[in-house]
């Protein structure tokens, strides 16, 4: 009976799929289809459109934009490939497809060139790419040659401060900034290590105590942004962000004199209690600010560092 049962197997023109081939092979076209369902879903809700990073509002943050697409774009070259014949081939070598053949030994001069070359010629086109285009949006350099809006800024924990020193007054978790206008931030931390961020506006630049950095912007249009500090920095991280306002230049200057009216004054009393840690710190505004305040705060690491035997660069 088994001998009968073997030939007849055998006589067939086809081979016989064994049911449990068959029901692999439908298991994992339904997985297929039930994880793109899923990216689908996830995608829909995602709202990557409306992303600050996908949808700048200044000159800067449109041009990193475009060096991001760009990157991008090059490395589709190897990617979009890779998905298409990871797909093609567990499609055509599935156990349930009994024509196609399995070649193990084989060896091909021209599949390695492509495995090595087509990688090292994107790596390269993306190390010139971005290599150019930093230096092309050096942060510190000005956009116009128009004189900026100065404003100083502090990373606290866990605050920021901002001085503005032309009109003489300060603000905690507000900065706010003509639009169409460049203005220009000088920046230090009075703590750990910060990370200064407007995603809307420009790239991040870290913020060091006892340092100064600089980062030149410009908002296109009014509005209302979100600035944060992308560097952990302790167990009031997640709160520690501020509002950034583009406003017309007369909306401007009105704010400028309505904090002015606030009783609040700056100094280093003041200074000093403010930069005890606090978290989720409501908008603060001071109408006085001690003169040489921003100076202060970055000298008085460099007295620690050298009592330490560090050098200082002048």
């Amino acid at each position: 009976m088994v001998i009968s049962h073997v030939n007849g197997v055998m006589g067939q023109k086809h081979p016989v799929v064994p049911s449990i081939l068959v029901k692999r092979g439908a298991c994992a076209r339904t997985l297929v289809i039930a994880i793109a369902i899923g990216i689908v879903l996830l995608n829909s809700g995602c709202g990557l459109v409306e992303a600050p990073i996908l949808n700048p509002k200044g000159p800067i943050a449109l041009a990193e934009r475009e060096i991001l697409f760009r990157a991008v774009a090059i490395m589709m070259i190897v990617v979009i490939p890779v998905i298409f014949m990871t797909f093609w081939f567990a499609w055509r070598y599935r156990a349930s497809n009994m024509k196609s053949r399995y070649e193990a030994n084989w060896m091909s001069s021209k599949v390695d060139a492509v495995i090595w070359v087509v990688p090292a010629l994107i790596v390269i086109a993306l190390g010139v790419h971005v290599w150019v285009y930093t230096h092309k949006f050096d942060p510190y350099k000005p956009l116009q040659s128009e004189k900026p809006l100065d404003v100083q800024v502090v990373a606290q924990d866990w605050k920021w401060l901002f001085i503005y020193p032309a009109q003489g007054v300060a603000t905690v978790n507000e900065l706010a900034f003509p639009s169409d206008l460049p203005f220009r931030l000088m920046i230090t931390s009075d703590t750990v290590m910060n990370s200064f961020f407007i995603p809307a506006l420009g790239g991040q630049i870290y913020a060091m105590a006892g340092m100064q950095t600089q980062l030149n912007l410009r908002a296109s249009e009014p509005g209302r942004f979100v600035g944060r500090n992308t560097q952990y920095s302790g167990r009031g991280f997640s709160d520690q962000h501020f509002a950034a306002i583009a406003m017309t230049l007369a909306d401007f200057e009105a704010w400028v004199t309505q904090v002015r009216q606030s009783s609040n004054k700056l100094d280093a009393e003041t200074y000093a209690e403010l930069a005890k840690p606090s978290a989720a710190h409501p908008v603060v505004h001071y109408s006085q600010v001690e003169s040489g305040l921003f100076d202060g705060i970055i000298r008085k690491y460099h007295a620690s560092m050298n009592s330490h035997g560090a050098v200082v660069a002048k």
